[in-house]
């Protein structure tokens, strides 16, 4: 009886000690983690020893260049892949990506030409269109897709974090700090995005910028008009004068009011958004897909004369159908 309460004794005492040591490493760990994900990108850079200028580089690398009212729709068009690219928070630069996804496409469009005379399927017209389609899809595609929902969430991020940012900077004001001053407390005390953004602004005012400038070019990276609201109510005040913390706390308020309708209005029309996504993004997961699984599904049928003119016309109907869904999805508030 004595040598079974010795050894229970010990087994408890065992699990005690596992259990503490547990609780404490795990302490350890998401301790180090949530102080991780308080530092914002451009501090944790600073910290490692980068060059401010080499870190305002690293982050503005993707920033979409001045783009004039006449521009062609061309320009228009790298200008929103550029900010998509750099709302994504990608650390590789637009055109280095571009670069990459057209290689990825001439590879996967060069290889499954090699691929099918491999194994003695017959090279037609109709082949070759339903090759370059699937490498198109693959190679930018996907890619692409994925890049701008990242890019999304990170937008609905920011506009999350900028009402408390303002916070942060009236509260600041009305505690007697300098503009410069609420700036730089944003910066250690927000995560990203606007954490480096502001930290951004704050670099080029260092560097001899003006604030309204650096202001401004910010907004306009993001092209957010939360943003401009604030830059316009700075330029103002330093105008005309005036009480900024007093504008800033009315502007937040707006701000939130305008969220709150907008959650609204995305709230009642999540349905439609929701088809329009999966009408938009399922043709082109299926038609990889398929010919991953199953390529004869298709092989066979581009053998046809009939799938020259048919493949392309179902292409131009998706992309029809891609354009009507998003005007009918984009809601504006």
């Amino acid at each position: 009886m004595t040598a079974l309460m010795v050894r229970l004794g010990v087994m408890i005492a065992i699990f005690i000690a596992v259990f503490v040591i547990a609780q404490v490493v795990m302490r350890v760990i998401w301790a180090h983690r949530a102080e991780s994900a308080a530092v914002n990108l451009r501090l944790k850079m600073l910290r490692q020893g980068h060059n401010r200028e080499v870190v305002v580089y690293d982050l503005l690398k993707n920033a979409p260049p001045h783009l004039a009212p006449d521009a062609p729709w061309w320009q228009k068009r790298y200008v929103g892949f550029v900010r998509t690219v750099m709302m994504a928070g990608v650390r590789v630069e637009a055109r280095q990506m571009a670069l990459r996804m057209a290689t990825a496409v001439v590879g996967i469009f060069v290889g499954l030409l090699v691929i099918l005379l491999a194994v003695h399927i017959t090279i037609t017209f109709g082949v070759v269109q339903l090759a370059l389609v699937l490498a198109l899809a693959a190679g930018i595609g996907i890619p692409y897709m994925l890049i701008a929902r990242k890019a999304e969430k990170r937008r609905r991020r920011m506009e999350e974090q900028f009402p408390v940012a303002l916070d942060i900077f009236s509260r600041s004001l009305r505690a007697g700090h300098p503009i410069a001053s609420a700036i730089s407390i944003i910066t250690e005390e927000m995560e990203d995005p606007v954490g480096s953004e502001f930290g951004l602004v704050s670099d080029e005012v260092a560097y001899g910028a003006e604030l309204n400038d650096a202001l401004m070019a910010m907004a306009e990276r993001w092209n957010l008009e939360d943003m401009r609201m604030f830059v316009v109510c700075v330029s103002v005040q330093s105008e005309t004068g005036g009480n900024l913390a007093e504008i800033i706390e009315n502007l937040t308020t707006v701000i939130r009011d305008r969220a709150a309708l907008y959650m609204k209005v995305r709230a009642l029309s999540s349905e439609g958004r929701m088809t329009g996504l999966m009408l938009t993004v399922l043709p082109v997961f299926t038609l990889v897909s398929m010919f991953l699984v199953n390529p004869s599904f298709y092989l066979d049928v581009a053998q046809d004369r009939i799938f020259v003119i048919g493949f392309p016309s179902l292409i131009i109907l998706w992309g029809i159908g891609v354009y009507a869904i998003r005007r009918l999805t984009d809601l504006k508030v």
